[in-house]
Order: structure tokens, then C-alpha cells, then sequence
């Protein structure tokens, strides 16, 4: 809503192309489509025939179109007819394990017909509307806040085909539409440019270190005589609350796969108390832990001293300079060579004899720190790639919440 110079409230967004101006109008969905459930074919008609939508295709693509759905069905008589999707179609998410996933919607830009799955809601078009500005329009917060309250459920939170029906949104002139949502695929375009850069960067360290590490090096080093001190963590006693929210931070897996190469703070503290009434020890900064659980060999160095659960192994290195080079090595260990340690069990891992048993190429120090210096300068790169990807995401994100009411 804004204000115009009478200080009347307008039904208008925040931030506005200049040459549009009037008020949008609030419609239900329902004046612009039709709502159904879809299919539930038996298991045996999937794996061939005409393209099937689920919700996978809603989450995982821009917009939807024929060549980018993952699964086929065979059709009966009826089915295209019934359940049928055109170009134009919006599909919704009818299912979730979370209420702030359900009805998340994505729209059909193909002329060739698909089908739609038991757990999609589909949008069947019956009034003249930009099919984009839609799919952006739907994924706004308002729109998210609107549909979210439709959702009901305990263990999974499900939206039906009359709750959609009742959302009742702010619309603008089709020319509108289709300039807010010509904005927006400028953006997805950009960032989706940008996702590709840094997967070809990433791909790019992938074959530099195994060109590099797949030389024959001087002399091959066990992983525990480069460490002065190697030892498992552990975890206090989850029952008692005494032992955590302390000040001491305490790293999980999730640490790792949100930071990366370097730990910097953790999601969980546990207590002195609960250090001291474990297994659990503090491990000095600058320090190289690598996994041994759940995500096997992934590997990180602490920029401060934390502990850790006996899913991971923590080692002191004798030199310190060596760092980069055997976080470099290691993870490229990870992807080349760590299958033929896992232990297999309720889930696959590997043990603190087989980390400190690890050989360790060594091709001299100085070739050794060229080696490590040329892969960080691609982290370097892939970090500043993804920093300009953070800000896109931002700015498609505040112009969501600015251009829709």
C-alpha cells in the first residue's frame, strides 16, 4: 500500500514502473482458474509415455516446461482430457512435511501436453493473465502468508483445492503483469548464469587437483605422523540440560556444509559441564577435522577452539604450514578414495585407525605449497562468485516483497 499525496492509502505495491499507475484489483484465484487433484497411476504404467509433473518439478525448475520433467506415464483413454496439463497451467504443491513449503506453485510454458501427479494441484488457466507474472507473484510473501493459512495437517501439512480457490490476491493490468515478470526472469536468467559459474569453477578444482594429486610424488606419508595429537570428540549426555547451551561451541556436520572449508561458529554450545562428563575435549584453532560419520571424509579446519562428537576425527598437525596442502589432499580424498574404506553397517563409515592410516602424497614443501596455493585461489574465486550470487538472490528476494502488494 502507498500513500498518494492526499495521504489516501492506495491499493498499490511499493516500488512501481512509472508508466503505470491506478490501483490493483483483489480477485480470487478462482476467477482465473480451475482446480484439480491429479493422477495416481498404478506403479507399472510409469517409465515410458507422456510426461508426468510432480512435485519435484514444481521445486527444482524456473518454470516447467516438456523437456525438463523428470517422469513419464503411460496414458489410458481419458487421462489427457482429465488430467491434462497446458500451456499456462499453474501447479501447486499439494503436500508437504512443512507448513511453510505447502502450496508452492510453478507454471507450464509448453505447447505439448503433460500429465500431473496425486500430490499436485493444478491451476487449469480460464481467464486472460501473464502466466510468469504468476509464478512470481504466488511465491511473494504476501501470496506465501495467504496460501500458508490454508494449509492443515499434523505430520504433513496439506492444501486443497477449495482453500486455493478462497486466496484472494492484488492483481494489475495484463501489460503490467508482463513487465514485472520480464523483470524477474532478467534476474532468474542472471542468477542462474551465475550458479553456472560456479559450478564450472567447481569443476575446474575437481580436475586441477586430480591432475595434480594423481602424480607420483617423492615418498608417501602416513596421515598420523604428520599429527601430533589425533583423537575422536564426543557427546555429553543429551537428557541433561545442564550439559548444553554453555559457551563452548560444539560442531555438527551442518556446520561443515554451511561454511565449508572454514568453521568460524557454531549452531550448538554445550557447557564445561558437559565437556567435562564426556568424551568431548577442546580443540585448539587451526586444527584439521574430518568426519567420520553421516558425511564421510568431509573435511574443515576451526578458525576458533571448539568440540566436537566422536563422528569426528581432530588433529594437532607437527606443522602447521602444511594446513592447506593436507585439507586439499584430503578432500580430494574424499571423492576419489574414501568408497574403498567405508565400513558398512547401519550406515557406512570409517574409524580413527583408518583416518591415521591415510598416506599422504608428499611432492617436497615447496611444490606442496604451490599446490595448495593454486586450489585456494579457485576458493577464493568460487567465494567471491558466490558472494555476487548472495546479492542477486537478495535483490530478487526485497523485490518480491517491493513490486507485488
Amino acid at each position: 500500500m502507498t500513500d498518494n499525496n492526499e495521504n489516501k492509502v492506495l491499493n498499490v505495491p511499493h516500488l512501481r514502473f512509472p508508466e503505470f499507475s491506478g490501483e490493483w484489483e483483489i480477485y480470487p484465484l478462482t476467477d482465473f482458474m480451475s482446480f484439480k487433484n491429479g493422477m495416481n497411476p498404478d506403479a507399472k504404467r510409469f517409465g515410458r509415455g507422456t510426461k508426468f509433473i510432480s512435485v519435484m518439478d514444481i521445486l527444482n525448475n524456473q518454470f516447467i516446461c516438456y523437456d525438463n520433467i523428470r517422469a513419464s506415464v503411460e496414458v489410458v483413454d481419458g487421462d489427457i482430457e482429465t488430467y491434462g496439463v497446458n500451456y499456462g497451467d499453474i501447479l501447486f504443491q499439494r503436500s508437504s512435511e512443512t507448513l511453510e513449503d505447502v502450496g508452492q506453485a510453478n507454471v507450464y510454458l509448453d505447447s505439448k501436453p503433460a500429465v500431473f501427479g496425486g500430490f499436485v494441484i493444478r491451476g487449469k488457466s480460464k481467464s486472460n493473465y501473464y502466466p510468469m507474472f504468476f509464478r512470481y507473484l504466488l511465491a511473494s510473501p504476501t501470496a506465501r502468508k495467504k496460501i500458508i493459512v490454508k494449509g492443515a495437517g499434523a505430520q504433513h501439512f496439506n492444501i486443497g483445492q477449495d482453500g486455493l480457490s478462497k486466496v484472494c490476491l492484488n492483481i494489475p493490468s495484463i501489460q503490467e503483469q508482463e513487465k514485472i515478470a520480464k523483470l524477474f526472469e532478467c534476474i532468474d536468467t542472471r542468477i542462474a548464469t551465475q550458479n553456472k559459474i560456479i559450478e564450472d569453477l567447481k569443476k575446474l578444482k575437481s580436475a586441477i587437483s586430480q591432475h595434480l594429486f594423481s602424480q607420483e610424488p617423492n615418498v608417501w606419508n602416513r596421515l598420523d605422523n604428520l599429527f601430533v595429537k589425533g583423537k575422536a570428540g564426543g557427546t555429553p549426555i543429551s537428557t541433561n540440560k545442564e550439559y548444553y547451551n554453555g559457551n563452548i561451541p560444539f560442531l555438527s556436520i551442518n556446520d561443515i556444509t554451511r561454511q565449508g572449508k572454514y568453521i568460524w561458529l557454531t549452531e550448538k554450545h554445550i557447557s564445561l559441564n558437559g565437556l567435562e562428563n564426556s568424551s568431548a575435549w577442546i580443540v585448539p584453532k587451526h586444527s584439521l577435522i574430518m568426519s567420520m560419520y553421516a558425511s564421510v571424509g568431509l573435511v574443515t579446519i576451526n578458525q576458533v577452539p571448539i568440540a566436537t562428537s566422536q563422528a569426528m576425527f581432530s588433529m594437532l598437525l607437527r606443522d602447521k604450514s602444511l594446513l592447506d596442502y593436507l585439507y586439499y589432499y584430503l578432500s580430494y580424498f574424499k571423492y576419489r578414495h574414501i568408497h574403498k574404506y567405508l565400513e558398512t553397517g547401519t550406515q557406512s563409515n570409517i574409524n580413527a585407525d583408518i583416518v591415521s592410516g591415510i598416506m599422504i602424497p608428499d611432492y617436497g614443501y615447496r611444490h606442496n605449497m604451490q599446490i595448495a596455493s593454486m586450489l585456494q585461489s579457485i576458493d577464493m574465486k568460487i567465494d567471491n562468485e558466490s558472494s555476487i550470487l548472495e546479492r542477486y538472490s537478495q535483490q530478487k528476494n526485497d523485490l518480491l516483497s517491493s513490486l507485488f502488494i
